[in-house]
Parts: C-alpha cells; sequence; structure tokens
C-alpha cells in the first residue's frame, strides 16, 4: 500500500490506526536509508526548530494558560514550559544525536558453517515505535531523534497538558523531513487527547512493534497491565539518597541538596532520604534548615520528627510516592540493612545512592540495591542519557530484559540473521 492510499483507507479509520499504518509504510523505506541522510535529517530538523521558536512559543502559550486555568502544579509547568534557550537546548540535542554513531547496519557476529554457509547476525531497526508520554514536549524531539538515527518510525502520543505545543513541533519536524531524504510519515503525532487513543494504542499488534511509555506511575502501570503490543517499561522515580555513618558531612549535604532541588520534576530527583542515625543526630537539623530554605517540604519518620519537629508526619503511603515536587521523606535507620530494606520495599528500581567513606558498605550496596543505576558519592540527577554520554534518550528502563537504565541508540535496535550461501540444501 503506497502513502496515498494509506491516507485514504485511513480515512475510515480512526486517527490511531491510520497514522500507524503510515508509520508502517515509511519504516520500510527507513531501513534502507544511509547514516549520511539520516544525519542530514536531524540538522535540517534542529534548524527548523530554531527558526520556528517564536510560533513554538505561541503554541506553549496555549498549553501554559490552559494548565493554570486547570490548576497545574508550578512544578509541572516548568516542565511544559519551552522558552528560546530550551528551544536552542533541544535542537542541540538533536545536533548531538547526529553526531553518535549510528548502531544499525552492524556486523555483530559471523559464523562460518562446514557445509559452506555464512552467517552474520547483523542490528537492525525496530520498525515502528509508539511512545506514550506526559507533559514534556521535548520528548518529542528528543524521541523523534532517537527513533530516526536508528531507521525507526515513530508514532507519538503525548499529554494532553503540551496537546498544542506538541502539535506544532510535529508539523516543524515533518515540515523539515519533507526537504530531506526521509519520509516525513516517519514521525506521527496523535492528535486525539482521549485516553481511548492510548487503549487503542496498546493493542495494535502489526502496526507498532514495541510501546515506550514515559510519565508517572500510572501511565505506566497502565500500560503494562494492559498491552498487548511489547512493552519496553521505563519506571516512576521514588528514589532514594543514604547517607551513611562515615559519609563526609560536606559532600552528603551537597549531594541531597542537588538530588532533591536541582531539579525536583523529574524522575531522577531524589524523593526519600534516608540517615543513619548516627548522622542524623550531628547532621540532620542543619541539613533540613537548608532544604526548608528552599522550599522543600519535609515529611518524616518519629526518629526524624524528634530532631525536626516542624516536618510532618510520614505515612506508608507517602514513601511509595513520587512526588515530582518540593517535597522530600526522611527516614532515620540503624544501619545499612534497614536502608536497603526500605529500599527494596519503596523503590521503584531507579536510581539509589549512597553517600559513605566506607568502602565495605559501598560495595555492598552497589552491588545488592537493585536498581537500573546505582550510585557512590553522586547525585541521582546523572541518571540521564546525556550524561551517561548516550546524547539524547528515549526513556530510562526500569526492567531487566532488552534494555536497563537510560537508553540510547542501541537499546532502539534488534537483531536479525543475514545467510549466504551457494545452492546449499538441508540433508
Amino acid at each position: 500500500m503506497n502513502d496515498q492510499a494509506a491516507r485514504n483507507d485511513g480515512e475510515t479509520r480512526s486517527e490511531v490506526r491510520a497514522k500507524a499504518m503510515l508509520a508502517g509504510t515509511a519504516a520500510r523505506r527507513m531501513a534502507s536509508l544511509a547514516t549520511e541522510e539520516k544525519n542530514a535529517a536531524l540538522l535540517t530538523m534542529a534548524e527548523a526548530l530554531k527558526a520556528e521558536a517564536v510560533s513554538l512559543i505561541e503554541a506553549n502559550r496555549d498549553d501554559l494558560e490552559r494548565g493554570r486555568a486547570n490548576g497545574t502544579s508550578e512544578s509541572l509547568l516548568d516542565r511544559l514550559m519551552l522558552n528560546e534557550e530550551r528551544i536552542a537546548s533541544i535542537a542541540d540535542a538533536l545536533r548531538l544525536v547526529a553526531e553518535l554513531p549510528d548502531p544499525t547496519g552492524k556486523v555483530l557476529e559471523t559464523i562460518e558453517r562446514p557445509n559452506g554457509l555464512r552467517i552474520e547476525k547483523v542490528s537492525v531497526p525496530l520498525g515502528v515505535i509508539g511512545i506514550v508520554y506526559e507533559a514534556r514536549p521535548n520528548v518529542t524531539v528528543d524521541a523523534a531523534a532517537l527513533c530516526l538515527k536508528t531507521g525507526n518510525a515513530v508514532v507519538l502520543r503525548g499529554g494532553s497538558a503540551a496537546l498544542s505545543t506538541n502539535k506544532r513541533i510535529a508539523e516543524v519536524l515533518r515540515g523539515a523531513l519533507e526537504r530531506t531524504a526521509l519520509p516525513p510519515d516517519a514521525l506521527q503525532v496523535i492528535e486525539d487527547a482521549s485516553r481511548s487513543s492510548v487503549d487503542e494504542m496498546l493493542k495494535l499488534n502489526g502496526l507498532l512493534d514495541v510501546i515506550i511509555p514515559r510519565g508517572g506511575r500510572s501511565l505506566i502501570d497502565n500500560v503494562v497491565r494492559n498491552a498487548t503490543v511489547p512493552v519496553i517499561e521505563t519506571g516512576a522515580g521514588v528514589c532514594h539518597t543514604y547517607i551513611d555513618a562515615s559519609a563526609d558531612a560536606v559532600m552528603a549535604e551537597e549531594i541531597a541538596l542537588n538530588a532533591k532541588v536541582q531539579r525536583p520534576s523529574v524522575c531522577n530527583s531524589m524523593e526519600t532520604l534516608i540517615l543513619h542515625e548516627d548522622f542524623a543526630r550531628q547532621r540532620l537539623r542543619a541539613l533540613a534548615d537548608r532544604l526548608l530554605e528552599r522550599g522543600v517540604e519535609l515529611r518524616g519518620d518519629e526518629r526524624a520528627l524528634a530532631l525536626v519537629p516542624e516536618a510532618k508526619s510520614a505515612s506508608e503511603e507517602d514513601y511509595g510516592t513520587e512526588y515530582n515536587d518540593y517535597i522530600l521523606n526522611i527516614k532515620v535507620v540503624n544501619g545499612l540493612g534497614e536502608a536497603a530494606a526500605h529500599i527494596a520495599k519503596f523503590g521503584t528500581k531507579h536510581s539509589e545512592c549512597i553517600v559513605t567513606e566506607d568502602d565495605e558498605n559501598a560495595v555492598r550496596f552497589l552491588n545488592e540495591i537493585d536498581a537500573a543505576a546505582v550510585y557512590h558519592n553522586a547525585s541521582t540527577r546523572f541518571t540521564d542519557g546525556c550524561e551517561f554520554g548516550f546524547g539524547a534518550e528515549i526513556g530510562i528502563s526500569t526492567q531487566k530484559l532488552h534494555a536497563r537504565g537510560p537508553m540510547g541508540l542501541p537499546a532502539l535496535t534488534s537483531s536479525k540473521y543475514r545467510i549466504y550461501g551457494n545452492g546449499q540444501v538441508r540433508p
């Protein structure tokens, strides 16, 4: 089916199915494109974003105004907001992806058989990737860049909070693709903001090769529970920092502050601070004052409340909540064992940190804590594709199959075998 036929057929179908069909047609063309063609397209997209900054900000203003009218929190509005500086940063991310090595078309293994068959295992695109995400419009560009660089087509369904912004971004990027070797239909954005559009994507076996959810726990849980399309699970970030008894006090305070307040609205920010009781007795009061000065609401257990009486009492529900806001739980423990047990109970296998000068405890923490990223003496805010040297990321996987942690370009590839013969038949 050619592109025009797919469009005509799509008129009688839902938006989701019609656009997935168009993406499938484009994916077959994408698989044979040269790296140079894909890179040139990414650079053209970057220039288009900068050239259309005014129209992007105008579209974004509509989303911000609607969000304020609906009572959206300031932290979520911050995630949604675009300005010239952020647009320039998003464009730079496109350029960075263009500079990264192309992971597709690589011969991963060669096997020579006694019968003369030569077998090559090669890296290939996944095909058509569906991505369901929430408020951050930069995800629209990052996801498009990574998918197109790896020869995939992509169907994006962002949250209703960024509907106007995402629609305008798609128009700009697709317009840019028309001037390149890449088919514009390789990039699709779903404009239907209803829950039914997500539910339909989850069942598009045969049209979508994989679904990747990015967002809060409720969105991710819905995708994992209800999808029949294969899912790469990205995780909500209930991240912890454990400050051990031997921790350097200055270092520990700076790491804790950075993990909470540098950008609290993102998934790798700290939601619970766990303190060894010895460190808490000596330093919690001063650390709490610094957090309070930065506008952080503190919630703690009984031992924390005894040292910081103005904090609120933390519930079991609090310890399992991803706030994405200026709210922090505090837990005081007897040692590493109790800290590890708390993380095992409430963590989401995203990012966990220990601050300690005790090498034995550091090794034990790094080995035993089950998370995609485990840190010794560094802020959890570094769990990010760019910070890991991957360029933009498609998400942070908290599962253990196919990909784990920040997912850059290689995570968007699969493999197939190419077999070369000269007439062999199986006896």
